[in-house]
């Protein structure tokens, strides 16, 4: 590993930015909501905060004592949360660049730590066996769950907020309710452990990585397996959706980061899905990057298929629709900035009367004056 950050613009011939400052391997990274902030982890044991742009500045937080697996915005860009192998979980404020506390129940390492998408909870999975829930104004554990066999590798909350997954080295993904705390789903279909998940935005499927090699697409509405995808050649160490659910990138231990474009059905995305999208930016630490078309078809009924990581022709949205839709859009701008033109046309007209008024009387006195 090189230590650096690599920052790439999904658009076509734009370059990419190699971000230094980490003196040993980069071993997670994550944008704020707003992708103007973008945090990294290190086994230097610090966390960078990083302005993702040609200059490449960065602020340096220090407070863990050994290597930072994992950092992750809150969905207000507020705070971040790290986790680590000196066995705690560790709140940060984003702006005022400060540590403000930590989470310290596990007893070995903290592999990935999460907030809930209100940004009330935090959940955290460990080499314990273990994955807890806590609440973050409180700062108290509210619940151990403890049906893993082995190191749980990676944890994640539902876009609902109402339940979590976790993957773990027994080679199983977990999902519970965080409010009754029962096992909803278990899945054991992969060969090797599971070391990432990824929910989609609509909530109704999740992306897995394992050491077998493979990414499999889960339909949690359905409980099953739809996909298995290879393309990586050795452990799949890391996947993750996009915040449309357009893409996903995942990364291995190759030395490969491929973005896959997953061509959901739109009514499965519902809102997840825009028109006009903003233009993507992927941070990895890892060299290559490729593109793979991916596509599920609407069908639910259909059987289990396996997808080998060569482009294939996109299923997208009728251009005839798309165009409909970018028409309605722009003009929905217009009439935004013609309402906004007519709003402040209004405020000085009302101060013209104000001042008009004011004269009125003013002239009035002096006459009975």
């Amino acid at each position: 590993m090189d230590s650096c950050l690599m920052v790439w613009n999904m658009k076509p011939q734009s370059r990419a930015y190699r971000f230094t400052g980490h003196k040993d391997a980069v071993t997670c990274v994550h944008f704020s909501p707003s992708g103007h902030l973008l945090a990294s982890g290190s086994r230097d044991k610090t966390v960078r905060i990083w302005v993702p742009n040609v200059k490449g500045e960065s602020t340096v937080f220090r407070a863990h004592t050994a290597t930072v697996r994992s950092v992750h915005f809150c969905s207000d860009g507020q705070s971040l949360v790290t986790a680590s192998d000196d066995k705690t979980v560790k709140v940060w404020s984003t702006h005022r660049q400060k540590f403000l506390f930590s989470l310290s129940q596990h007893i070995n390492w903290v592999r990935c730590a999460r907030f809930s998408p209100d940004g009330r909870l935090i959940v955290s999975a460990s080499d314990d066996k273990t994955v807890k829930l806590w609440d973050k104004t409180s700062r108290e554990c509210i619940y151990s769950y403890c049906e893993h066999g082995g190191f749980v590798t990676y944890v994640d909350f539902h876009p609902s907020g109402t339940c979590v997954a976790a993957a773990g080295m027994d080679n199983t993904v977990k999902v519970w309710d965080v409010r009754t705390h029962r096992l909803l789903q278990h899945y054991q279909l992969h060969s090797a452990a599971v070391n990432a998940l990824s929910f989609h935005p609509s909530g109704n499927y999740l992306v897995t990585a394992s050491s077998d090699s493979t990414l499999k697409i889960l339909d949690l509405m359905e409980g099953r397996l739809l996909y298995t995808l290879h393309g990586h050649q050795g452990p799949a160490t890391t996947v993750a959706f996009s915040r449309t659910g357009e893409y996903f990138a995942s990364g291995g231990s190759d030395e490969q980061v491929m973005v896959w474009r997953s061509n959901f059905d739109v009514a499965d995305c519902g809102e997840a899905v825009k028109v006009q999208r903003p233009s993507a930016t992927l941070a990895t630490s890892t060299r290559n990057l490729a593109e793979v078309g991916f596509s599920i078809p609407s069908s639910r009924g259909r059987s289990q298929e396996s997808l080998q990581s060569q482009p294939q022709e996109p299923v997208s949205v009728p251009q005839t629709l798309t165009s409909t839709l970018e028409h309605i859009v722009s003009q929905l701008d217009v009439l935004t900035q013609t309402v906004s033109i007519l709003e402040q046309r209004l405020t000085l007209t009302e101060d013209k009367l104000k001042k008009c008024l004011e004269n009125q009387q003013l002239i009035m006195q002096r006459k009975t004056t």
